[in-house]
């Protein structure tokens, strides 16, 4: 295969890293040299399962070695390699195994993998082109996951890996990348973007031990970490309240929901010039980001989500956003429908409404799609108001998001009751987070008498509050 081939780059760096740290986990340091061993050792294991191009890896791992390991193993074997986001409902996570068609890895299967002999024979990038290399599940709230597709050609043209291929913000990102923080799932976009970012700059992946802001920077003397924009709001208070030592932090990686420009200015005064805000989608990655210094020079860049890079293309058509990436998903597996109304001609729509300013700033001006960004989830408004509705109190029931200090945004709904009856709020709650999850379960639900109507007589959900 062409040296190209995803992962070969990291096969390659840590092939040729020696003694290197590029794992820590507590008093535990894996070198480049020992994570290209349990690479190889679990690359065996997986090829003895008959695991191979076209096949399907299911991942259900924690934060370990073991598991980064297990997923550079899964993607050098030419596997289809699948997450499994840590909190699916049982039922959603038994159905999305059936639908992968893949062999499962847990931490149970994977110490097994992890004991085989190790050959000493250097990897080889066994990927084609044209194959599933990963799929990436969005939050799940439509009902069930929507599985973005994603091919090893098009894993294969993204920049992580790439010194040369780093945009002017991502290489300014990458040099504070010392020591990253990485929690929650080691499979998912997000961390294993920036966790091969951080390698290919020289830097080490550090277990999380627990989770959670400020005290896992303080404790692991953290320089970078991803951060959602509830963790954010948290983080800014606790810090005017409170202050830890953040004396080692150099940037914050904020991801999910909107954030306001004085919100994001305020963070930059508490927190120091650490703030990286960008914009990206499942199905395409990063699409634009903006600098610390950006921002600090200029203020009305407060109010943007930065530049695409050069390597993007970027089409506003009707006042809606869509991008093409040279990494980009090309289908929702088994969802035909889907993936006609989203990817089309090698375009995606993103469903967002932007603009340019005349410096180039890409601006967000709102969803066509009714959606609530929660913690970094997709949670959409429309099967939520489905399942509060099939409850016989209510008659009708309506759904929108708010600004939300914890979770960025906040799903708030609006209830209806029928005639005589009195909607149960607990118990609405809990038939939606048996239905869709704890992230689609409404943070206030209020009982109405009616809805507010547009001019064109029907309903105002805007004129909720």
């Amino acid at each position: 295969m062409p040296a190209e081939t995803w992962p070969q780059p990291v096969l390659d760096l840590l092939a040729t890293g020696d003694d290197r740290p590029v794992f820590e986990d507590g008093d535990r340091v894996v070198t480049a040299t020992g994570m290209a061993a349990m690479i190889r050792r679990i690359g065996a294991g997986l090829r003895a399962a008959g695991i191979g191009p076209g096949r399907g890896v299911a991942l259900d791992l924690g934060v370990t070695a073991e598991a980064f390991a297990a997923t550079i193993a899964a993607f050098a074997a030419g596997a289809r390699v699948s997450g499994l986001r840590p909190g699916l409902p049982p039922a959603q996570r038994d159905r999305l195994l059936r639908r992968l068609d893949a062999v499962l890895v847990d931490d149970a299967r994977l110490a097994g993998l992890a004991a085989f002999p190790d050959d000493g024979a250097p990897l080889v990038a066994a990927g084609r082109p044209g194959d599933v290399a990963r799929i990436i599940w969005t939050s799940g709230s439509t009902g069930e996951p929507k599985g973005c597709a994603q091919t090893y050609a098009a894993m294969s043209a993204a920049w992580a890996p790439y010194p040369d291929r780093w945009p002017p913000a991502v290489a300014e990102l990458a040099g504070r990348l010392r020591r990253h923080l990485v929690f929650g799932s080691l499979a998912s976009q997000v961390m294993l973007e920036y966790g091969i970012l951080a390698l290919a700059a020289g830097g080490t992946l550090v277990a999380a031990r627990p989770p959670g802001f400020p005290g896992m920077i303080e404790r692991h003397r953290a320089t970078a970490s991803v951060i959602t924009v509830g963790k954010l709001h948290h983080l800014v208070r606790e810090q005017r309240a409170n202050p830890a030592d953040l004396s080692s932090l150099r940037a914050l990686m904020v991801s999910g929901s909107p954030l306001a420009p004085a919100r994001l200015a305020e963070a930059l005064e508490v927190l120091g010039p650490v703030v990286f805000h960008g914009y990206g989608q499942t199905e395409t990655g990063m699409i634009a980001m903006v600098t610390p210094g950006e921002m600090l020079a200029d203020p009305a860049v407060l109010a943007s989500v930065g530049r695409p890079p050069a390597v993007h293309d970027l089409s506003i058509r009707d006042g809606e956003l869509y991008v093409r990436t040279p990494a980009q998903a090309s289908a929702y597996w088994g969802d035909p429908d889907e993936t006609a109304d989203v990817f089309r001609d090698g375009w995606v729509r993103t469903r967002d409404l932007a603009r340019f300013d005349e410096r180039g700033y890409l601006h967000l001006d709102g969803r066509v799609r009714d959606v609530v960004i929660v913690d970094a989830n997709l949670v959409y408004a429309g099967p939520i108001e489905r399942v509060l509705g099939a409850d016989p109190a209510v008659a009708e029931a309506y759904v929108i998001g708010r600004p939300d200090d914890d979770t960025g945004e906040a799903v708030h709904a609006f209830v209806v009751p029928a005639t005589g009856r009195a909607p149960d709020i607990p118990q609405l709650r809990a038939v939606v987070a048996a239905a869709l999850g704890d992230a689609s379960v409404p943070k206030v639900i209020r009982v109405i008498a009616g809805v507010p109507l547009a001019p064109s007589g029907k309903p105002d959900k805007g004129a909720l509050s």
